[in-house]
């Protein structure tokens, strides 16, 4: 070991999406920030397509929006597109209407959702939903973060850690360092959760899911689709891709070689044929195993991600849960460095974040339950399937898995506190989303008049005001927006002074 003994304001353990948006967001905030990865090539299988496919949701992509980054993931899918090159081999895309999601593999169609029962919501350039791959994510997230100046070290994971009240050593195989907050983003078996004795409650797996590519002899004994049978559930794409789940107690999962003599048998007894199996291309596993860190702090050391709440991959909402808590977590952190923060406002990442991951985790084990492979089950799914097919029922599946039912309970009763902001348009062109772009709040006041100018200026370091005029205000007076782009207040009548301080003091801290 080295005797290189480095200081950050932060240390991030885990150099994927998570851990990269995290850092991005420190960096805004001028806070130094050490990323540390324990493999050193970040290249796999598993992030480039057809497994590498993930569904991005509206908090993710009103999240890139307000940070500039949508623009160029969106360039990355679509040139994609052209060249062909994104995913045939989703089944759902072979479909006659493609579905704008599933829940359990029963897909609901955007045609049949009624947006307008989310009367806070304004058209946007971030949309509802984008299927983009893990590769170009991370790359673009990757770029963004080295430049904003993040020191990225690959090959380097955290090995040891020793916590105080005053801050973090972190030892690496190679080097310590010394650190003020150490931040897991490391995944679902996470070193930095083990090493720190945070509680992982959950529940055990009910089955081994397999990620196969692969080439066969057969094909046509296979159906093409999702397809559930009296032994499991598989979903095949020409000419070799293959997903299934082996109700089997999660038993396989990482604890046995995956072969193709082994993947051959199991998928001949899901699929209940002789199906052969020439060539495994490539074979992964996973589970439904569900569990959740009790708390997502202990002293100087916080979670997010994988490393916070680990749930079956189905529905794809694992990725955008981890990118919330990044945006939840990083302009907190910051203001705590930084001195400007109430006491206690760290504290409320894990009071807004933990009862979301929760639900997702719920959610999870809900789609478990409708695909295990039993009479009841099949019956149960069929009675899913005719209330998904419904305007109301598709309307409640997609703010469900879009992420447009997401509000913080902020302890205030109008009904716009604690979402996500719309995206007002002011007149001129400007949106609040690109105004949020320098991670600062914001305070906007429709009121000609400007009632609430003077609120804002013991905070002007950290708020920015405008008065202006938007296409459509809702029937707002004014509206305080947090950094992240969650509504911290909302008026509906012209001065409501005492509120918007009130709230100024809880989220904003001391004043200059």
């Amino acid at each position: 070991m080295s005797t290189q003994s480095s200081t950050y304001d932060v240390i991030i353990a885990g150099a994927g999406p998570v851990g990269l948006f995290l850092a991005c967001e420190l960096r805004l905030a001028g806070v130094s920030v050490l990323l540390l990865e324990q493999a050193a090539d970040p290249r796999s299988p598993l992030k480039i397509l057809p497994f590498g496919m993930r569904g991005l949701s509206t908090p993710t992509l009103e999240a890139f929006h307000r940070r500039g980054l949508l623009d160029q993931i969106v360039a990355l899918q679509q040139a994609k597109d052209e060249a062909g090159t994104m995913p045939a081999s989703a089944h759902w895309l072979q479909q006659q209407r493609r579905p704008a999601g599933h829940f359990a593999g029963i897909p609901f169609f955007a045609e049949d959702v009624d947006s307008t029962r989310w009367p806070y919501r304004l058209p946007s350039p971030a949309g509802f939903n984008l299927a983009v791959d893990m590769q170009s994510l991370e790359g673009s997230l990757t770029a963004r973060a080295i430049a904003r100046g993040t020191i990225i070290k690959r090959g380097e994971g955290v090995v040891a850690i020793e916590a105080e009240c005053d801050g973090v050593t972190v030892q690496t195989q190679d080097n310590v360092y010394r650190t003020s907050w150490l931040v897991g983003c490391d995944g679902g078996r996470s070193r930095v959760r083990k090493l720190a004795g945070f509680d992982f409650a959950g529940t055990d797996p009910e089955f081994t899911g397999y990620s196969v590519a692969a080439e066969l002899e057969d094909a046509d004994k296979l159906s093409v689709g999702r397809t559930y049978t009296p032994t499991g559930m598989y979903t095949f794409a020409r000419p070799g891709t293959i997903a299934m789940v082996d109700f089997d107690g999660g038993v396989f999962h990482r604890m046995h070689p995956v072969t193709r003599e082994h993947v051959q048998s199991v998928l001949r007894r899901i699929s209940g044929t002789d199906v052969t199996l020439t060539n495994l291309k490539f074979a992964a596993t996973w589970t439904d195993r569900a569990r959740q860190a009790t708390s997502y702090r202990r002293g100087p050391v916080l979670l997010a991600g994988d490393a916070a709440h680990v749930h079956s991959p189905l529905g794809g909402q694992g990725l955008n849960l981890g990118l919330a808590d990044a945006m939840n977590l990083g302009w907190k952190l910051a203001a705590t460095i930084r001195g400007s923060a109430r006491a206690g406002l760290i504290d409320s990442y894990h009071g807004e974040r933990h009862p979301q991951a929760a639900r997702v985790l719920d959610w999870s084990r809900a789609q478990v339950a409708l695909m295990r492979p039993t009479p009841s089950t099949r019956a149960l799914e069929s009675i899913v399937r005719d209330l998904v097919a419904t305007r109301d029922g598709a309307t409640y599946f997609a703010e469900q898995a879009w992420g447009v039912s997401l509000r913080y309970d902020l302890g205030d009763d109008h009904p716009l506190v604690g979402r996500s902001v719309p995206d007002f348009e002011l007149v001129g062109g400007a949106r609040i989303g690109e105004l949020l772009r320098h991670g600062r709040g914001l305070m906007l006041d429709f009121t000609s008049s400007a009632p609430h100018r003077s609120l804002t200026k013991p905070w002007r370091s950290r708020i920015d005001y405008i008065c202006a005029e938007v296409k459509d205000h809702l029937g707002l007076s004014a509206i305080l927006i947090r950094p992240d782009g969650f509504v911290a207040c909302a008026s509906d009548k012209p001065a409501d002074g005492e509120r918007f301080l009130e709230a100024m003091h809880r989220w904003f801290g001391a004043v200059d």
